[in-house]
């Protein structure tokens, strides 16, 4: 098949990989000057499948609140509100009542799990190398802490997640560097997880692609698609329409307009995270690998001779301006457990991305129930912990074959029964 795809993100281009290694014609249209330039550019490069759960859970909304009236809080709200974002969530609201995010919840793990093993196949086949380091370390500060995470503890076994409880000082054997001066009561250590740099992984695949045959074609924006012919893309600048056999759509938050003239209304809304990355100023100094800060829900990450820290969950207010309060707890957390392990007086790169976001949590994959038109989006803050199984998975579905996964509950279909 001769087959379009729109977005060069993570989705987009491991999309475009699965396709051309399927031996279909690929052409993929991105308007930004190159791939993961987006939400796969900066962001933590975590893959924990067993910690991909829904941000719409029991309790999420009292936590919220919370979060609100602090200085250091992970979610915050934004001025200006749009109506997107208002009417989003109340959809998400509805789905923090505990069977709505216990079906979420398994839909993500599933996928998740499949995904990891996708991408280390992928990895060994193609023998890529993009900073890729094993083990997380989830840190808890204090004795109310470890008791809270109990119940993430129990999820992780219902997962299969491979972990164990450890205690301050074997936490510090798995990770010398972090500093005795802020408490630590204990930690969560996950072997089999691992942190790599997602936009150099989608660099490599975007070659790899390449050498299959398929196209890239930057700086395109692209007109909303048309109900009268939807498998024909235009420039939003105007220009000659070009038919393919198939569309599929990934092309992060800006899907949802790219989408609305087929009378498909996706409740995608931006949920925005920020990331520091500075350079290694003492290697002894700095993380072996990844580490989350239960409290503030900070990670940590080491990608090669840099150190990445990311976190926050903005709704509202734009892409354009970075609250200092975001960056500021960035820089606490990063010297309360790392202090003198970067350079911070120049180089340091501030980054704030727009992650796609679903009310309920799991993305949407496969058919759009328009001819034509198929849908790899809505992955949140877990695009790159899914999107190896992703795109194999929608891959299997273009060409008719089982995917061997169970798809229940990740088509469009979830949407409509709202």
């Amino acid at each position: 098949m001769k087959i379009a795809i729109v977005g060069a993100g993570i989705i987009g281009v491991t999309t475009a990989w699965e396709l051309a290694s399927d031996g279909h014609e690929v052409m993929v249209f991105e308007r930004r000057g190159a791939a993961a330039e987006e939400s796969s550019f900066a962001n933590a490069g975590v893959v924990a499948p067993g910690y991909v759960t829904p941000w719409a859970a029991p309790g999420m909304r009292a936590k919220v609140l919370r979060s609100l009236l602090s200085t250091h809080g992970a979610v915050k709200l934004r001025w200006p509100l749009s109506r997107r974002d208002l009417g989003w969530m109340a959809r998400w609201q509805r789905a923090c009542q505990l069977e709505s995010y216990l079906a979420n919840r398994a839909r993500m793990q599933r996928l998740a799990f499949y995904s990891r093993t996708r991408l280390h196949e992928i990895t060994e086949a193609r023998e890529l190398s993009y900073e890729r380091s094993d083990g997380y370390l989830v840190l808890l500060r204090s004795k109310r802490e470890k008791k809270l995470v109990q119940a993430g503890l129990e999820v992780l076994r219902q997962a299969g997640s491979s972990f164990r409880e450890v205690d301050a000082d074997e936490a510090r054997r798995i990770e010398p560097a972090l500093s005795t001066d802020t408490a630590l009561a204990g930690a969560i250590h996950l072997p089999d997880d691992e942190v790599a740099n997602c936009r150099q992984f989608a660099l490599l695949l975007k070659w790899e692609a390449e050498a299959l045959g398929a196209q890239f074609h930057f700086n395109c924006d692209l007109a909303p698609l048309n109900r009268a012919a939807p498998t024909e893309l235009r420039l939003a600048s105007g220009s000659e329409g070009h038919r393919f056999d198939a569309v599929v759509v990934c092309a992060g938050v800006a899907s949802a307009g790219l989408l609305r003239p087929l009378g498909l209304h996706i409740p995608l809304a931006p949920v925005y995270g920020h990331s520091i990355s500075a350079n290694i100023r003492e290697p002894l100094n700095a993380p072996r690998s990844a580490v989350m800060d239960e409290r503030y829900k900070v990670a940590i990450s080491r990608l090669g001779l840099r150190v990445r820290v990311a976190g926050s969950a903005e709704l509202g207010g734009s892409l354009d301006s970075m609250h200092p309060d975001a960056l500021g707890t960035l820089y606490k957390v990063l010297h309360d457990w790392f202090p003198g392990a970067v350079t911070l007086q120049a180089g340091v790169q501030q980054w704030k991305g727009a992650r796609p976001m679903l009310p309920d949590g799991p993305p949407i994959i496969g058919p759009s129930g328009v001819p034509g038109i198929w849908l790899n989006l809505g992955h949140g803050s877990s695009g790159w912990a899914l999107s190896c199984g992703s795109a194999r998975l929608l891959a299997d579905l273009m060409g008719g074959r089982d995917p061997g996964i169970d798809l229940e509950g990740l088509g469009i279909e979830r949407l409509l029964q709202h």
